[in-house]
């Protein structure tokens, strides 16, 4: 069993209201509820800390092929479409 610390919070009286109308509805307690919104709040966290690194891709070439202008992208789609079709 994981120890406990008991620990006091202030919780607006609106708040704790609807909590234990819920908590009673859901057949639970108070503490269960606050522990699984507590959980679960500072999972969302973690994620947003979680970021998302783009593996490098990159290619060991030489540059563009020979005989092709570097952003000529007509000459570019020509030259990989040549003899496919029309």
């Amino acid at each position: 069993m994981a120890s406990r610390m008991k620990t006091t919070i202030e919780i607006p009286d609106d708040l704790l209201k609807e909590a234990k109308v819920v908590a009673t509805a859901e057949k639970t307690t108070l503490r269960s509820l606050v522990e699984e919104g507590l959980r679960w709040a500072l999972a969302r966290r973690r994620k947003k800390t979680d970021r998302f690194v783009l593996r490098d891709a990159a290619v060991s070439g030489r540059g563009v092929h020979e005989g092709l202008t570097e952003g000529d992208w007509d000459q570019i789609r020509e030259t990989i479409y040549r003899g496919r079709g029309s």
